[in-house]
């Protein structure tokens, strides 16, 4: 729990000081979900002004990279496996390329490919800049627990394990210490009654006057 409270402050933090953060997508799906493939690169200063081409390909285990989405100042979606099931989630600035596959499906595992394409504009020249990100997905039939959880739950099971011990421990400690307590009162009192009636009246503490 700690260490996800600090990575989404981290992300946080990054997001309020306007810094572009390349957090990696996730790799998991459930199967009849929504499946957002996040592909974010992070503009340098004299990218600002160049424009951007997005490329997406899939390839299926054993399978060759297929077109399956492009932006190139307009949406445009190939055909393929995932005709009308893509949704684009790229924002303004073109740092965040992401696109989003509805109703994933069992057949959807496979690698993703987005490639980035920067033209600069500048008077002279109009140098390239290139980058891909992959993405290894998983379809899964059922979500499994997450891993934060898990954790959490072992945790408090071995919390209670030691609270429960703790607590034996110390029943036994007390019952042992109250038995000796009793047992040395019992001691005490049969050493008394067994001290003749003529000499008990020694056993006094003498008054000062």
């Amino acid at each position: 729990l700690l260490w996800a409270s600090s990575l989404v402050l981290v992300v946080w933090a990054g997001f309020c000081s306007a810094v572009c953060v390349e957090v990696p997508s996730e790799t998991e799906a459930v199967q009849g979900t929504d499946m957002k493939l996040l592909c974010i690169s992070c503009m340098k200063r004299e990218e600002v002004t160049a424009s951007t081409v997005v490329e997406w390909f899939y390839r299926p285990e054993g399978g060759k990279d297929e077109p399956i989405y492009e932006y190139r100042k307009t949406n445009h979606e190939f055909p393929s496996r995932f005709s009308g099931r893509i949704q684009w989630n790229g924002s303004k600035d073109m740092q965040d390329v992401s696109i989003t596959v509805v109703n994933v499906t069992l057949n959807d595992s496979g690698i993703y490919t987005c490639n980035i394409t920067r033209e600069f504009e500048f008077e002279i020249h109009r140098p390239l800049f290139t980058s891909s990100r992959l993405i290894h997905l998983t379809v899964v039939e059922e979500a499994g627990e997450d891993f934060t959880s898990v954790i959490s739950e072992i945790m408090m099971y071995i919390l209670l394990v030691f609270l429960t011990l703790w607590l034996l421990i110390e029943m036994v400690y007390c019952y042992r210490k109250v038995s000796k307590a009793e047992e040395a009162a019992q001691e005490n009192a049969t050493d008394y009654l067994a001290i003749p009636s003529e000499n008990k009246e020694n056993c006094a503490v003498p008054v000062e006057e």
